[in-house]
Parts: C-alpha cells; sequence; structure tokens
C-alpha cells in the first residue's frame, strides 16, 4: 500500500519546489525592474540638470554678446561723430542744436522726464551712454501666472508718488539676465521686461530689467538700447523736453 502513494508523494514535493522556485523567480525580476526604473530615473534627473546649467551658461554667453554688441555701436557711433567734426569747418565748431540733428536722432538732455504708459504716470530718467540696457527702481515684487504664461507685478517707485493698487505694473516676463556686481563676486538674476515709454517725441516699447535702484538718484535708467539710432545725448543739459511752467 506505502509503495502505490510513493510516487504521488513525489510528485507533490516537486511541484511545490517548482512553485518556490517560480515565486522566487518573479521576485527577482521586479527587483531588477525596478532597479533598472530607478537608475533610469537617476539618469533623466542628472541630464535634466546638465541642461538646465547649459541653458542658463548659453543665456550668459547670449547677454554678453549684446553688450560686446553695444559696445562696437557705441565705438562706430563715436568715429562717425569724429569724422563729421575733423570735416566741419573750425568756424562752424558749435554744439548742434536739437533743430541741426539729423531727422532721426533727437537731442536729449542727462536727465529727462519719461511716461509710463501703463500707469500713464512720469517719472524722471537718467540717460546714460555708460549702459547697455535700461532699469527700473522696481518693490513689491510678484511673478505670476497668466494664460500658461510667467508674468510680473511691480510698482515703480520714486520715493514720493503714493503706491496702491491704482498704479501696479504688470507685464509678461521677457527673460531673465545674470548681472555680476562691481563691488563682489555675487551674481544677481533680475527680471527683464518690455513696457511701452513716452519720452518726448520719442514712443517705443522698450526692455527694462528690474533693479533696486533706491541708492539711486533716479529711478529710471535709459540705455544705450533705447537712445541707439534715435537719439544722442548733451549732458550738460536736463529736461530738454519737458515743459517747465513760466513764472508769471
Amino acid at each position: 500500500m506505502l509503495t502505490r502513494f510513493t510516487p504521488i508523494v513525489a510528485l507533490m514535493l516537486l511541484s511545490g519546489c517548482t512553485l518556490t522556485n517560480s515565486e522566487q523567480y518573479h521576485f527577482e525580476t521586479l527587483a531588477a525592474i525596478q532597479a533598472s526604473e530607478e537608475n533610469l530615473t537617476s539618469q533623466y534627473a542628472s541630464l535634466h540638470s546638465q541642461l538646465n546649467q547649459q541653458s542658463e551658461y548659453i543665456e550668459g554667453l547670449q547677454y554678453q554678446v549684446g553688450e560686446l554688441e553695444q559696445q562696437v555701436l557705441a565705438l562706430k557711433a563715436a568715429t562717425r561723430e569724429q569724422a563729421r567734426q575733423q570735416k566741419s569747418p573750425v568756424v562752424a565748431a558749435e554744439v548742434p542744436s536739437a533743430q541741426a540733428l539729423p531727422s532721426h536722432e533727437i537731442l536729449l538732455g542727462e536727465v529727462e522726464k519719461v511716461t509710463i504708459d501703463s500707469i500713464k504716470q512720469s517719472f524722471d530718467a537718467r540717460v546714460d551712454t555708460g549702459a547697455a540696457t535700461s532699469s527700473l527702481n522696481a518693490i513689491d515684487i510678484e511673478q505670476f501666472e497668466r494664460n500658461g504664461n510667467n508674468w510680473v507685478r511691480f510698482h515703480l517707485s520714486d520715493g514720493e508718488k503714493k503706491l496702491d493698487d491704482s498704479n501696479w505694473i504688470e507685464a509678461p516676463i521677457t527673460r531673465f539676465v545674470k548681472i555680476r556686481q562691481s563691488t563682489n563676486e555675487n551674481v544677481e538674476r533680475r527680471i527683464v521686461v518690455e513696457l511701452w515709454v513716452r519720452l518726448g517725441k520719442i514712443h517705443e516699447k522698450a526692455q527694462f530689467t528690474l533693479a533696486d535702484r533706491s541708492q539711486m538718484s533716479h529711478p529710471v535708467l535709459l540705455g544705450r538700447e533705447f537712445i541707439r539710432d534715435i537719439a544722442v545725448v548733451d549732458v550738460s543739459k536736463q529736461y530738454i523736453h519737458t515743459q517747465v511752467p513760466q513764472k508769471q
């Protein structure tokens, strides 16, 4: 009788071993898949980080190229002006008036009044040919999203006008730039926006970096990018395009 059941018992034991081996193989396969997934995730994160670093590096290079282009344009303009003065008779060597300038050039003083279209307010602006880009004294800066795009709202402060909900400036973020401080090695990442501004007969859409200019004498700085090909600067004058009320 025992001999009859011996093969059956053996088959049951073999079947149990087979199931155990199958489960172990299944667990090993799952572990291998999980390890591969973690490895791929780690590689993806590493590549994403490298791409971000390369993007910031390229952005910095583009900014430097823009700075160099502005310097080249300024040198060309200075060369043309010097050549023009050398050709002029000595007796005619006078400071040109606004009427004597070419039609595509407007004479600006070192300080002028500019109006920001979006809030219809005017601010003192320093016109500086030594600066490539223009900037604003922006405070209360808030970034937000609108229609899937990055926007920013801020107040433009001159230390005098009341700041409230009626004079928020809102604009889409054009790009970011990295500015290295002249006093140290720190690099500051600043927001760049485009705004319509008016200065005398000039009505242009200009790019501005948002910066802390609270220690500066003027809340707005107009650089070479704004005045290029449309204006020249006479640093001996101010408020050429500002109507000053006549004293009675």
